[in-house]
């Protein structure tokens, strides 16, 4: 396991010297960092979750009431799922860079050992593996999104 003085040590190098990668190899250790170019432009990833309208400020209220329509009951449509949830609190990256491909995609087949995306936490970059076989079936979150402890980022249907 690698010293984490030696860690602060490279992740100060790293902000000082403006770098966005650093990999080092020996034969005892690996260590692989990663951050945000300064300039990246942002990278906008559609969710499959319906964005929340903007909230509309009126001036007077509508002289007529809108007719209220019973909601119909909702469906489960997550039935029989499982859910890959961020094992941190962090910033959600769906490509190790804004350019790249996404790791994991609605329709893409994963299994235990695939990369499905990165969380950063305190300028550190950590893989986040499916941990199960299957298919994607619903992204939950956002490009640069924050998450939290336990919350969902994919909804798979297991193989």
């Amino acid at each position: 396991m690698i010293d984490i003085r030696k860690l602060k040590e490279l992740v100060r190098l790293m902000v000082a010297n403006d770098l966005t990668e650093i990999d080092l190899r020996d034969s005892e250790e690996q260590v692989t960092l990663q951050r945000p170019s300064p300039n990246a432009a942002p990278q906008v990833v559609q969710s499959s979750a319906p964005a929340a309208p903007a909230p509309v400020a009126t001036a007077a209220p509508s002289p007529e009431p809108a007719p209220q329509v019973p909601a119909a009951p909702a469906e489960d449509d997550t039935a029989g799922l499982v859910p890959i949830a961020s094992p941190m609190v962090g910033t959600f990256y769906s490509a190790a860079t804004p350019d790249a491909a996404a790791f994991a995609a609605v329709g893409d087949e994963v299994d235990a050992e695939k990369v499905v995306c990165i969380v950063e936490a305190m300028k550190i970059f950590n893989e986040i593996k499916a941990e199960i076989s299957g298919t994607i079936v619903k992204v939950l979150v956002a490009n640069g999104d924050s998450v939290e402890f336990g919350q969902d980022l994919f909804l798979v249907k297991p193989s």
